[in-house]
């Protein structure tokens, strides 16, 4: 990401199978009421132009391609956020046939931000978040992946997987 960017992310958004919930929520998080627009984030219409890529739903079967296409194509330092608990643990989709998920499992997801659809406030939350992350790989010119972070959990604050796993 150029320095003139560094603190406006740009993103593509992917809905790998969702119901649409979280996809209302990130769009709800660009309206007027919250305004992500004013912190420079933007949302693309192309992948070569992002920054982070912003997924939503449990990942199909179907949809696994697309999504190692699309994430391919984010020019780096880039970063991924899985929106809503469909692409965390394929949600009450879990036993489901049709489903290839987690999104763990294809791509690295750098935030998760959890929720049945999230609110608009803590997707923000996770783009300042993943915003952080692309600062940091831009600065050490790409490190090795860290483990995800959750923000907007059920406590309210961020907290890294692994202390939300008990390992501390």
């Amino acid at each position: 990401m150029c320095t003139c960017r560094s603190k406006s992310p740009w993103l593509f958004h992917m809905n790998s199978g969702s119901c649409n919930g979280c996809d209302i929520e990130l769009i709800a998080a660009l309206s007027p009421r919250y305004d992500a627009e004013q912190l420079g984030v933007l949302l693309k219409t192309s992948p070569r132009h992002a920054d982070i890529l912003c997924v939503t739903g449990p990942v199909t079967a179907k949809a696994v391609g697309a999504v190692k296409t699309v994430y391919d194509q984010i020019p780096g330092p880039k970063a991924v956020i899985a929106i809503g608990s469909c692409p965390a643990t394929t949600n009450v989709f879990i036993d489901s046939r049709t489903l290839d998920g987690p999104l763990e499992k294809h791509i690295p997801v750098d935030v998760f931000v959890p929720g049945c659809p999230p609110r608009p406030d803590a997707i923000i939350q996770g783009v300042a978040k993943a915003a952080e992350i692309l600062a940091e790989r831009a600065a050490k010119g790409q490190p090795a992946a860290k483990l995800p972070v959750i923000v907007g959990d059920a406590c309210g604050e961020p907290c890294s997987r692994a202390a939300s796993e008990g390992q501390q």
